[in-house]
């Protein structure tokens, strides 16, 4: 019977509730203009910080009344401004609220406002405008609908303080991909907001700085602008520096560094320049300090990693300032049993929010350590780092493995650090495992850095080798994605290098002659080369090449034809005549070449190339080919010297390149023995 009970019950509170808020909407429809106005503002101090209230008006038809009453020509100014007021209160609460505003044309409707000449009215559909398109179900791209807006936006931002700092503010959030930056750009967003930097309102300047922060970000045409705009006879940079001194707020400090970091990464400021190295790189290197709050401190090291990850010399500044690598150490142990946080909401929000310190202590490690040997030693030895990177392999969080996995790759480009704490931390299981069941993007970077753990120095390519890769990589090989097709053929190719004829098999059979074809006609270059030194390692001794060559010798003829009449790079088809040269190397695979005219009509225009790589490559060819000391050797040097090889060759000894001159020598002096 208590089931029964509940449902009246509940049905009798909520028509209550609705009943209160119906009572509100209903006063939207009076006759009396006054009565109306009075509605909407008993409405406005109703739903203040009142989530519920809020759902309520919108399921009951508020928001279509409170639009209609704004676009009225007929409604006073006070009347369309509390509206604006209203709904920009509204648009206050869930995202669930947004998307009903949205859904009812709120932003043409509030942009349509904006042409209305009363001052009042207009800042109160900027409010509502700025707190719609703040949130991050509203999509940005209406902004961009009409084009008279970004314009007409430009105009209204000299009007006051207000609609200063919420147009800005629209601009900063709403800018999200090139052609926003190139929108904002042409309808003069540089001219127009960079005097706003030295406003007296700190919301201001703060909105302008946040703007050109997106408005740089990768784009080289914005940066290059930015470096020669003046602002009040002080050079924009100059007024950046000035906004990240310690007596400034650590917001400002923070979105300063991170202007000057974009344009230098765009190439606007020199990496070496004072800004960047004395201020810029100390500021980011400041808001990694355990003192600072968690987001403060994620931005500030995913902002520096950004800063130094082309730059060596950055990196070794940013190594040796304030103990940069240890403090990172502590964006693991956040936050701790003992800390220092009292704030029981402060701390809730860092325990959710602690991966993203994990993630950016990832990301700095990576950049700091992604070329010089020592800091990648002084990374690895600080403590426990190899065990957290394996363990941030295995987090929940896609970014988190990302980061680490990427920290991994950076640090694997280390010899050293391969035949060290790769071996002793068996780093190679969790990678494994990453690689059976992850996005493209972690699959990209995991196999990146497998490439390397399978260099023939490297410990780990023996345990790797016996857990089954080889299928794992050929199927990488098949994947629509060019990157992960490259580093799957990547690690067979290394896996190839100097291998045994048992694990050459093993690839060949597990790629299939078909995949290592169709491989050789990829249209991405880089797979091609890849392709083509996977190729050259099973193509290396002799009795492995007359093995090859004898079960798969007429497709391979076939793959270097193609490549060597094809329009490829020098590269491509250096690595292709080293192929040929190889085969020529073999006992019974040489006779494939020496009964092959056409690919003998190539080797002997390649000889005559005006490029030195391709002229060596080839004349390395003939070189095997007419070695004295081989079987059969008589007979393929009569045959070449018929087809006119030796009148090149004795050219090739006066070559103006030592290589190419040595090479054809010894080549005649097969002749001559």
């Amino acid at each position: 019977m208590a089931c029964l009970l509940e449902a009246p019950l509940r049905i009798s509170v909520l028509s209550e509730v609705t009943a209160t808020s119906r009572h509100y909407v209903d006063r939207l429809f009076d006759p009396d203009p006054q009565k109306v106005l009075q509605g909407v503002i008993d409405m406005k101090n109703a739903v203040i910080g009142n989530n519920k209230q809020k759902a309520n008006l919108i399921v009951l038809g508020a928001v279509p009344r409170l639009l209609y009453l704004l676009q009225q020509g007929s409604s006073s100014s006070e009347l369309r401004a509390e509206c604006a007021v209203v709904l920009g209160s509204l648009a206050m609460g869930t995202e669930n609220n947004i998307k009903s505003l949205v859904d009812c044309h709120i932003i043409p409707a509030l942009l349509q406002g904006l042409l209305c000449p009363d001052l009042i009215f207009i800042e109160a559909c900027l409010r509502c405008l700025r707190t719609v398109f703040i949130s991050p179900v509203t999509p940005v791209q209406l902004l961009y609908t009409d084009p008279t807006v970004i314009p007409h936006l430009m105009s209204l931002l000299s009007r006051s303080q207000r609609t200063q700092e919420y147009i800005t503010q629209i601009f900063s959030h709403c800018c999200k991909t090139p052609e926003h930056q190139t929108v904002l750009f042409n309808h003069g967003a540089i001219q127009n907001i960079a005097p706003l930097l030295i406003s007296p309102s700190y919301k201001v300047r703060m909105q302008a700085l946040k703007c050109f922060s997106v408005l740089a970000y990768e784009n080289t045409q914005v940066s290059m602008t930015l470096v020669n705009v003046l602002v009040d006879e002080e050079l924009l940079s100059q007024v950046f520096v000035r906004m990240m001194q310690r007596d400034q707020p650590i917001d400002m400090q923070l979105t300063a560094a991170k202007c000057l970091t974009y344009m230098c990464r765009a190439g606007a400021i020199m990496t070496d320049d004072s800004c960047i190295v004395l201020k810029t790189l100390p500021c980011l290197v400041r808001m990694c300090s355990k003192e600072r709050l968690l987001e403060e401190r994620v931005e500030g090291a995913e902002t520096l990693a950004y800063l130094m990850e082309p730059d060596v010399e950055l990196q070794r500044i940013a190594s040796v300032t304030d103990h940069l690598v240890a403090m990172l150490a502590d964006y693991f142990k956040y936050p701790s049993s003992v800390s220092a946080i009292t704030d029981i909401k402060r701390l809730d929000h860092d325990l959710k929010h602690a991966h993203e310190l994990r993630q950016a202590a990832f990301k700095l490690y990576a950049s700091l350590g992604s070329n010089d040997e020592d800091i990648r030693k002084k990374i690895t030895e600080t403590e426990n780092m190899m065990d957290r990177i394996v363990s941030g392999l295995s987090e929940s969080s896609v970014k988190v493995r990302l980061a680490a996995v990427r920290c991994l790759h950076s640090l694997s480009r280390s010899v050293q650090q391969l035949r060290t704490s790769f071996h002793d931390h068996a780093v190679w299981k969790p990678l494994m495992k990453l690689l059976q069941n992850a996005p493209d993007e972690v699959l990209v970077m995991a196999s990146s850095t497998l490439c390397n753990l399978l260099l023939e120095f490297s410990p780990s390519k023996e345990p790797i080798l016996e857990s089954g890769v080889i299928e794992l990589l050929c199927s990488l090989t098949q994947s629509d994605s060019p990157a992960l097709r490259v580093n799957g053929i990547w690690a067979l190719m290394n896996m190839a290098f100097q291998a045994d004829q048992k694990v050459k098999g093993e690839i060949v059979r597990a790629l299939g002659t078909e995949q290592l074809f169709r491989l050789l006609s990829d249209p991405d270059s880089n797979v091609l080369m890849k392709t083509l030194g996977l190729l050259r390692n099973l193509l290396s001794t002799r009795p492995h090449i007359d093995q090859v060559m004898s079960s798969h010798g007429k497709q391979i003829m076939q793959a270097v034809t193609l490549i060597l009449e094809g329009e490829h790079s020098i590269e491509v088809k250096e690595q292709t005549l080293c192929i040929l040269a190889n085969i020529a190397d073999g006992n019974t695979a040489k006779e494939l070449i020496m009964t092959n005219d056409d690919i003998l009509q190539k080797i002997k225009y390649y000889m005559a190339h005006s490029n030195v790589k391709l002229q060596l490559a080839a004349t390395f060819c003939i070189s095997n080919l007419i070695w004295n000391e081989e079987d059969g050797s008589q007979e393929r040097q009569d045959k070449l010297r018929e087809l006119g090889f030796v009148d090149i060759l004795h050219k090739l000894t006066q070559a103006s390149d030592p290589n190419l001159c040595d090479r054809a020598k010894t080549a005649m002096q097969q002749y001559l023995a």
